[in-house]
């Protein structure tokens, strides 16, 4: 539903999305590769072309890689434990009553589709009798609840003072996934605009509105959000955090944008005393005070509707569902079914009672030893990116040691957390709707989120659940954190040779340690505050490498006519490479690489190499290449694999690549940074 305002996002390996099952196999699979191409000209199919041809996309999916094999794993895992908490009866109020009654709910289908639109009524109805005289309060509880019209606050770290939470505040809503969807003019962009307007009034229309009315409605959000979207900094230039940190008192908020009563609004939020905030983009501000300002009442009206709708298609009936599904799916993504249900229904406790659920799951499925042998491989790696940072050519003496000071205040988080949160004050009531306790849900958390401000810090506290297949580093804490999901084949695997190993869960864990020293994490000093503690020189001489890491990338065509974004992806690129080049640095200490004995015909280099090829392997629908390629700061797998490894060295001697092979790239032309 409303989603809390957030700032920093953690930097992340990767995202899983979809998910199909496939045995793990310990090591390298052979069958997962395609030898019939030389490892010179395309690795990334060398490495994983099996794996691909195995796999083919299913209706159900528009992006299916070897991430998802895991996540469908972890999805059955889910699935059984809450088919067992089916089986039993427990008290009101208990995480066990909580977790099976959201589950149950979410899968009763015949009583979703009794309901059809009905649970919207009573907040329709509100927004129906609103006045724009009551502007402020309407808008307040609004964003305590359901959605975020005009703009949105939420409380995160300070990025200049990481021990204290801030209020943070941004402006705007979209419904599509990035502002070029608006802004392009291309015949397939304008396909995509139809759509999106056919796909609001129907939705107006399966919620009671006549055709009239809903085309009416349906306009004025899309011209909405084009402003929104005309205001709006590009992605790639919003990942400067400076940029987005824009102190204003409440005071200024005033005088600047005066359709709010900015201290009736922080009042009505529940925060009091509210001096300033972080204004991450005052133009998209200005152009929601105008809206605020100049629209109709009934085009408010309209609008705010709309925000609501769109929140709850997820949560009402299936026909309401697929006509969501129709466009975002099957249009946006080339997605053709939607999943099944029981994996629509296990997201909604899984969202809401994330580390409830990550609780049992723990209990049931980590393997305790992993973490032990997680802070043995943390550990090798931390002492080889040491190593490389001190030698660094380009770096000097005194940023070194404060890039060393950083990298050895890295705090470490693996499997789950020392403390679990507590859901006592969240109700679940199966006597409601399935709409009605996602809503309470939604007011629980924004309450809960709000309350941090003005408060320390909890740097205990975790930014995934355990049961999520991904890591993450964060610079204002300046933790790395391995979730106990990910801990498994093909990624983690005991059984499996080091050279797997290394080249899968080490390059993960190194990818994690260099977003602390990327475009971004860079700026972030060990104590996690948004501090310059670079030398000029070594921060021109950083900012050359990584333009030439971006140029490499933005030439790349990734589907028709679509480059892929070097800026967007930056940060995830330096990482995959500084990941890769420790990791390899690392493994290169280890018994089985001194040996240098062959397995399957490949030495051990070789198999670092399959190892992170396969990783990354991924079937993927057009339309999902270039939603990602516009919206997400990570680039395909293909490119993951095949323009990263083109810059490092060892990859060309493991496999014997001289020029004149499509992976060669010369040495003055490889972009090296860690």
């Amino acid at each position: 539903m409303k989603k809390i305002k957030t700032i920093v996002a953690v930097a992340a390996i990767a995202i899983a999305s979809q998910a199909g099952a496939q045995a793990p196999v310990a090591g390298i699979n052979p069958a997962d590769m395609n030898t019939s191409v030389s490892p010179g000209d395309d690795f990334y199919e060398y490495a994983g072309g099996g794996w691909l041809k195995a796999n083919p996309l299913k209706p159900e999916y528009s992006s299916y890689g070897v991430f998802d094999d895991l996540a469908e794993k972890n999805r059955q895992q889910l699935r059984d434990l809450f088919l067992d908490l089916a089986k039993g009866t427990y008290a009101k109020g208990t995480v066990e009553q909580k977790v099976n009654d959201l589950y149950k709910m979410a899968m009763d289908s015949d009583r979703l589709n009794r309901e059809g639109a009905a649970p919207l009524k009573a907040d329709l109805a509100e927004v129906a009798a609103f006045k724009k005289a009551d502007l402020t309060a309407f808008i307040a509880k609004q964003h305590l609840a359901v959605a975020n019209p005009f703009f949105g606050i939420g409380v995160e770290t300070d990025l200049k003072n990481s021990d204290y939470n801030a209020m943070w505040m941004s402006g705007g809503t979209s419904g599509l996934p990035d502002r070029d969807y608006y802004l392009n003019t291309d015949a397939d962009s304008k396909k995509i605009q139809e759509a999106y307007k056919a796909y609001l009034v129907k939705m107006f229309t399966l919620c009671g509105y006549k055709k009239k009315d809903a085309q009416r409605a349906a306009k004025t959000i899309y011209d909405i959000e084009y402003k929104f979207a005309e205001a709006k900094m590009s992605r790639a230039e919003a990942r400067d955090y400076t940029k987005l940190y824009n102190i204003r008192t409440v005071e200024q908020l005033q005088a600047d944008y005066p359709a709010i009563n900015w201290r009736q609004y922080f009042t009505l939020m529940g925060v009091k005393d509210m001096d300033w905030v972080i204004l991450e983009q005052p133009k998209v501000m200005a152009v929601a005070n105008d809206l605020m300002t100049n629209l109709t009442e009934q085009q408010m009206k309209d609008y705010m509707s709309g925000l609501i709708i769109k929140s709850a298609t997820g949560y009402l009936s299936d026909e309401i569902g697929e006509a969501a599904f129709d466009f975002f799916g099957r249009t946006l993504s080339g997605q053709q079914e939607r999943k099944a249900r029981w994996k629509r229904a296990l997201a909604v406790p899984n969202g809401l009672l994330g580390e409830a659920v990550g609780k049992i799951y723990v209990d049931k499925y980590f393997a305790g030893d992993s973490k032990d042998k997680m802070l043995k491989l943390i550990g090798n790696l931390r002492k080889s990116l040491a190593a490389h940072i001190a030698g660094l050519t380009w770096m000097s003496d005194n940023t070194k040691v404060n890039a060393l000071v950083k990298l050895n205040a890295f705090t470490v988080k693996i499997g789950y957390p020392d403390k679990w949160r507590d859901y006592s004050g969240l109700t679940v009531d199966p006597e409601a709707t399935l709409y009605d306790n996602i809503k309470a849900a939604s007011i629980y958390e924004t309450k809960r989120n709000l309350d941090k401000w003005g408060k320390p810090v909890d740097k205990d506290e975790w930014g995934m659940t355990p049961q999520t297949v991904n890591a993450y580093y964060n610079p204002t804490t300046n933790e790395i954190c391995f979730p106990a999901a990910i801990l498994q084949a093909p990624f983690f695997d005991a059984n499996a040779d080091d050279a797997t190993n290394y080249g899968a869960i080490g390059v993960v864990i190194g990818h994690e340690m260099t977003h602390g020293f990327d475009d971004q994490g860079r700026n972030f000093d060990n104590e996690g505050n948004m501090r310059d503690w670079w030398n000029e020189k070594d921060a021109e001489q950083f900012k050359a490498a990584a333009e030439k890491l971006a140029a490499q990338f933005d030439e790349v065509i990734v589907v028709k006519d679509q480059h892929a974004n070097g800026h967007l992806t930056l940060g995830e690129n330096i990482a995959d490479q500084g990941g890769i080049t420790i990791a390899f640095d690392a493994f290169s200490k280890t018994q089985q690489f001194t040996e240098g004995k062959t397995i399957d015909g490949f030495t051990p280099a070789q198999r670092f190499f399959l190892s992170y090829g396969r990783i990354w392997a991924e079937n993927m629908t057009d339309e999902a290449i270039f939603q990602q390629t516009k919206s997400d700061p990570h680039s395909i797998g293909r490119n993951r694999v095949n323009v990263t490894l083109r810059n490092i060295d060892e990859f060309f001697k493991a496999f014997g690549i001289t020029e004149g092979a499509k992976m060669w790239r010369n040495p003055e032309d490889r972009a090296i940074i860690w």
